[in-house]
């Protein structure tokens, strides 16, 4: 465990504010940028890192959830479809996770997010919506208003049962390295499910809170939680969530993708030096 300083809680004060304001525009959980922060970084244990993420994966996905209310952003009916598999897959994870080297868990890490950074790129030009109140968005579909086309936009949800794989593989990955499971439902809802990028950024944002509870208890009950870093981490976040949202709210669809592949390339480059020392 490490050794708590007033030094060392102010850099993970400030690196949980950065990682809330990617969490936050993105929907993946700012636990992408904080776990290989803490573990390259500042040397901690893979699992000490996946800990403090996932209680910050909380505090985006509440801060997120709340501020996108209203909106029509969020998918409901999707969301509490898919949590199902998700924290199915978070529990186990967090419990393989204690039986895992923490090599073979850095380099999972890095495939995971370049295989899910190649599959953000093959979709930057693509869009899932349809301008207008006209389509059947089916029982799991939805409508909201966005700036960018200007108008009411509709999209219908494809390919459910990949979407409740792919689900369970984000809520097991999610816990095993702390880093939210939107890392691989938000490119999957996006690329193969018929959701619009904001509306799976929003979505994932409101699931990750409920995946990453499930696994933060695995980690709790083997005393690998250090709360003053956790408090640390998570009061950065609210305040990185907050900037994160105005900026999503913003920017392009086609920038939060680049964006997004960006951070996924440069975090796998990150974890596999780290897994190969």
């Amino acid at each position: 465990m490490p050794i708590v300083t007033p030094f060392l809680v102010f850099i993970v004060l400030a690196a949980g504010t950065v990682a809330g304001g990617l969490g936050a525009t993105l929907g993946i959980g700012g636990g992408i940028f904080l776990v290989p922060f803490l573990t390259i970084g500042m040397g901690m244990p893979i699992g000490v890192a996946a800990a403090i993420s996932l209680t910050t994966v909380i505090g985006t996905s509440s801060t997120v959830s709340a501020g996108r209310t209203g909106s029509h952003l969020i998918n409901y009916r999707l969301g509490m479809v898919l949590e199902v598999a998700t924290a199915a897959g978070s529990l186990l994870g967090g419990i393989t996770a204690q039986y895992m080297n923490q090599h073979t868990l850095e380099q999972v890490f890095a495939g995971v997010t370049a295989i899910v950074g190649a599959t953000t790129l093959s979709r930057l030009n693509k869009r899932n919506i349809v301008v207008g109140d006209g389509l059947d968005t089916g029982t799991l579909g939805g409508r909201y208003v966005e700036h960018e086309s200007g108008g009411v936009v509709s999209y219908r949800v494809k390919r459910v049962p990949l979407a409740l794989v792919a689900s369970f593989v984000a809520g097991n990955v999610s816990s095993m390295l702390g880093i939210g499971g939107g890392v691989i439902k938000v490119p999957v809802l996006n690329a193969w499910c018929g959701v619009p990028l904001r509306a799976a950024a929003a979505t994932s944002a409101f699931m990750i809170g409920v995946t990453a509870a499930a696994g933060a208890i695995i980690y709790y009950g083997n005393g690998q939680l250090t709360p003053a870093l956790a408090a640390a981490a998570v009061l950065g976040v609210q305040a990185g969530s907050s900037a994160g949202m105005r900026v999503g709210a913003r920017a392009s669809a086609k920038s939060l993708k680049i964006l997004l592949a960006a951070v996924l390339f440069s975090v796998s480059v990150l974890m596999l030096y780290r897994s190969l020392q």
